[in-house]
């Protein structure tokens, strides 16, 4: 079966091969995310984040516009395989012709240094999403609290998003580029809640029901998210999937049954509409259980073995995000 991932890492492990000195392509590589693996999973539309650590990075703007270059020239290379959607009708396209697309994001709204300028640069370069806060505070708001020597985490309920993050939901709507509150604390996902006008993503964040961790949903969320029309892709990662994995300091690993559970939930809450996928490829530590696009067939198979219909594993896998899409690019 097709899919749409709404979120990976790939260009930024290829950026950082790069710096390291050791090539690293993404027509084929080590990690979980190349041309081929893409191709055998039965990819229809793959979204690559931009991502940027401003604890790290001098100049997220900078770092960013780094990756997008990374971005091009791998688009360049592999012409014959994938190539940009700016619309939906560009993916549509690309796929009677038998190729696949590549959905642009930036994962880190302090990448436009809280101008709606730099905002539009970024769309009119092909990014259709952005992720408005990564794990520390910008220009945009706040995510959930992390300690980052202990590790605990808990949600951030008192401060939401700025002023500047109400003005960049309302000129992202105004360009079609879609808002993702992964990441971004729990009062200003109602925040957003408030401002859009517009379906917004989480993408790739899972059910804070199934597995309490912060970087997850809770059911009011998820209501409120699919009410909007919005999606949430199912992340990949072994700590937002199971609270035991998320114990072990060591060895963690990812299931697809614990994937399998959280969907059910997810459908049981918010109903079988706002349920995508956001693997979180390239990003995420652990043994993975589905460890590449390759692997995607086996999601399928357990959603079936499990009694989902055909059209409810189709809107998983990339119905829902298509829609999504369609109703928020212009």
């Amino acid at each position: 079966m097709k899919f749409i991932d709404l979120h990976c890492d790939t260009i930024s492990a290829i950026c950082e091969s790069g710096r390291a000195g050791r090539a690293r392509l993404l027509r084929r590589n080590e990690g979980h995310v190349d041309i081929e693996r893409l191709k055998q999973g039965g990819c229809l539309a793959q979204s690559f984040a931009l991502f940027t650590n401003i604890r790290k990075e001098p100049d997220p703007y900078t770092h960013v516009s780094e990756l997008l270059g990374v971005f091009e020239e791998e688009m360049e290379r592999n012409a014959d395989e994938i190539k940009p959607a700016l619309t939906v009708q560009d993916l549509r396209e690309q796929e009677k012709k038998g190729g696949m697309s590549a959905v642009l994001t930036i994962e880190e709204g302090a990448a436009c240094r809280g101008s709606t300028d730099i905002l539009q640069q970024f769309y009119e370069k092909g990014v259709r999403m952005l992720t408005l806060t990564w794990n520390y505070e910008n220009e945009l708001g706040y995510p959930n609290r992390i300690d980052w020597g202990s590790g605990r985490c808990a949600p951030e309920t008192e401060r939401g998003l700025k002023p500047k993050g109400v003005e960049f939901i309302e000129r992202m709507e105004e360009l079609g580029m879609a808002a993702d509150v992964s990441h971004l604390g729990d009062a200003g996902f109602w925040d957003v809640v408030k401002t859009a006008k517009k379906p917004f993503a989480a993408s790739h964040s899972n059910a804070r029901a199934i597995a309490p961790h912060v970087r997850n949903l809770s059911d009011d969320m998820i209501r409120a998210l699919s009410e909007r029309g919005g999606v949430m892709g199912i992340n990949f990662c072994p700590a937002f999937l199971s609270e035991a994995e998320n114990q072990k300091k060591q060895g963690a690993k990812s299931r697809i049954s614990d994937m399998a559970r959280h969907i059910r939930h997810i459908r049981n809450v918010g109903g079988i509409d706002c349920l995508a996928l956001g693997s979180d490829f390239d990003g995420i530590p652990g043994e993975l259980e589905l460890n590449s696009p390759a692997a995607m067939p086996l999601l399928e198979e357990e959603l079936r073995r499990q009694d989902f219909k055909e059209e409810e594993i189709e809107k998983i896998f990339w119905k829902n995000a298509l829609r999504f899409f369609e109703d928020v690019w212009r």
